[in-house]
């Protein structure tokens, strides 16, 4: 497992694209995003035709490490991403709980077991497998509750997966760094 991490627009999915076709032909393409509006619904057209037409691609945030699971040696797999996933199963988990009754120790429990089945389908796969994230943690900190509480969840989510992954890539302004 590789992780890829960086700021937004920072070349991170091309990068993860770029060594998914060095690796093999065949890739999926496990896309994290949904659709919650129009800007999304279009960001998500350009994503899926800027792919080759031979990759195959999975959309979702739930059962990720069954879709893992199915992969054979050979084969690469591209997650995309991370980040988009946290924020689908925290949306997910409080639906429209106001912000400030929301407990967010359970919350992320919740998305760390997500993260646990993950991780073990990452060590089970013969594939090779690409984690793209943001890297949340290096601006201020967020003024609201829910954004602070993201912010933190997701550090610590990278933190896991950083640990675990047998590389992880820094990219920033299109230039990745080896970091481990």
């Amino acid at each position: 497992m590789i992780l890829i991490t960086g700021g937004a627009r920072s070349g991170k999915s091309s990068l993860a694209e770029r060594l998914a076709a060095s690796v093999s032909d065949r890739v999926l393409y496990i896309a994290t995003s949904e659709v919650t509006d129009e800007e999304m619904a279009e960001r998500i057209r350009l994503h899926r035709q800027a792919r080759p037409a031979h990759w195959r691609t999975w959309e979702g945030s739930q059962q990720l490490a069954s879709v893992i699971d199915q992969q054979a040696a050979g084969e690469a797999v591209i997650l995309e991403c991370i980040t988009t996933l946290i924020a689908n199963l925290m949306f997910e988990l409080t639906g429209a709980t106001p912000v400030e009754t929301i407990d967010f120790a359970t919350v992320e429990t919740a998305i760390q077991r997500q993260i646990d089945e993950l991780l073990a389908a990452c060590a089970r796969s013969p594939a090779t497998i690409y984690l793209v994230t943001n890297e949340l943690g290096m601006g201020i900190v967020p003024e609201n509750r829910l954004a602070r509480h993201f912010r933190d969840i997701a550090g610590r989510v990278n933190q896991r997966l950083a640990a675990a992954a047998e590389s992880v890539l820094l990219v920033i302004s299109g230039i990745e760094v080896k970091i481990k």
